[in-house]
């Protein structure tokens, strides 16, 4: 493995290599159907090779990471990982990392280790999956964090990496006349910091994606997909049978400036994990893209 001062300076270039590179555009007709792992995080441990066999022959093309420790996912080193990817057709533009060290101390060591696994992987997006707000200081706590992630991006474009943030509900809560997530989205540098929408907790918190969409163009290049229950809000849904209005959703992709799109499925799996991602793929094929 390169050295850290090696891995740097390779993902320096990588970086002044992306401003010229054409951006890839969302079209219909992109089979690029992505998943995020977390979805298969109890079959994933068991028997990693076979499952991620089945993400392939389920249709995916790309996959989301997470629980990226001590150098390895999921008890396999990068290079293991990427080489199993590759032999199942499977490429990870985005990974799930945290930053908590770096808010509360400020220390990058954590951050530019993980950034370092995530470009090695071949990631494009180093995406943060939640991060501590101090909601007793209300707006100020959402610019406190938003303020680290200004900070966390401009580490990770020195890497040769886009940054990310990965939403729930508690950021819509009305503070005042605005939220935490619009705190977010207009106290960071567009030009850094992206935003990765997980659409179902948009919904579920009672907002619309296509407002977002239409507020802040081109501020979304990745989006989670994942459906609600019709009789129970709090339980998901394979994708086409819960609430959920995907085919609005879908046709304002260019507004949303998504890029990749990963399927995330974390309760009330039917008949089981691997039969729900696999209807849920199905259904985006046949009537998403």
């Amino acid at each position: 493995m390169n050295s850290r001062r090696t891995f740097l300076q390779q993902a320096g270039l990588l970086a002044a290599a992306t401003v010229v590179a054409p951006s890839f555009a969302f079209a219909k007709g992109n089979k690029q159907i992505g998943l995020q792992l977390y979805s298969l995080r109890d079959e994933l441990p068991k028997d990693v090779k076979g499952v991620i066999e089945k993400v392939a022959a389920a249709g995916y093309k790309e996959v989301e990471t997470y629980g990226y420790g001590d150098g390895k996912f999921f008890g396999l080193t990068i290079a293991e990982f990427k080489n199993l990817l590759k032999a199942n057709g499977l490429k990870a533009p985005s990974g799930h990392y945290g930053m908590d060290q770096f808010s509360k101390t400020g220390k990058t060591d954590a951050l530019k280790a993980d950034m370092e696994a995530c470009a090695i992987l071949g990631g494009e997006y180093f995406t943060i999956a939640g991060a501590h707000v101090d909601m007793n200081k209300g707006i100020d706590g959402f610019k406190k964090v938003a303020n680290d992630f200004n900070q966390v991006a401009t580490i990770a474009k020195s890497a040769g990496l886009k940054f990310a943030y990965h939403n729930h509900d508690f950021e819509f809560k009305k503070l005042g006349n605005t939220t935490g997530y619009d705190v977010y989205l207009q106290e960071t540098d567009k030009n850094l910091v992206n935003f990765e929408m997980d659409l179902y907790w948009v919904v579920r918190s009672g907002n619309e994606p296509m407002r977002l969409f239409k507020t802040y163009p081109g501020r979304f290049p990745m989006w989670h997909v994942k459906d609600m229950d019709k009789a129970n809000p709090a339980l998901n849904a394979e994708i086409g049978t819960g609430s959920i209005d995907f085919k609005s959703i879908f046709a304002e992709a260019k507004q949303s400036g998504l890029k990749h799109f990963f399927v995330e499925h974390e309760t009330n799996y039917k008949p089981d994990p691997i039969g729900s991602i696999t209807t849920s793929a199905g259904y985006i094929k046949a009537n998403l893209i």
